[in-house]
């Protein structure tokens, strides 16, 4: 894929889409209500911290004004719903379900490859998998 930049790039505006369990959950549209550009958030986190080659810095939840396109938090959807509602609708997720996030350019290309996250539950195989130990050793 090639890209070509005419300036500096401060939002990208392309639509986030998550699928919850292969439904879909949302598509918003990521520069649209973006309240600060990349430019500003990397430099804000370049002055507060140590940043190295390879760093990853995210720009926080993928939301829209406009609620029509879904949402692309488990947290903010149901967040929503209180407001709206007085209670939660939407379940958290459990064991089993699954998570796939991505990005398409607008020959339907994934852009940065999908996220795609399964929960499982973790079952320890030993009495050391759950020592304090054996975390340490894996850090």
């Amino acid at each position: 894929m090639n890209w070509v930049l005419t300036g500096m790039v401060k939002k990208l505006h392309r639509p986030l889409v998550t699928h919850l369990n292969g439904e879909l959950f949302g598509e918003p549209n990521c520069g649209v209500d973006m309240t600060f550009d990349f430019p500003t958030i990397v430099a804000h986190a370049a002055i507060t911290r140590p940043l190295g080659a390879g760093a990853i810095i995210g720009s926080g939840t993928i939301s829209n004004i406009d609620r029509s396109s879904g949402s692309s938090c488990l947290a903010e959807k149901r967040m929503l719903e209180i407001i709206e509602t007085g209670k939660p609708v939407t379940p958290f997720m459990s064991f089993g379900d699954r998570v796939r996030i991505e990005m398409f350019d607008q020959q339907g290309h994934s852009i940065f490859g999908a996220i795609d996250q399964q929960v499982k539950q973790y079952i320890p195989t030993s009495q050391t998998d759950m020592s304090v130990e054996s975390f340490e050793q894996n850090d």
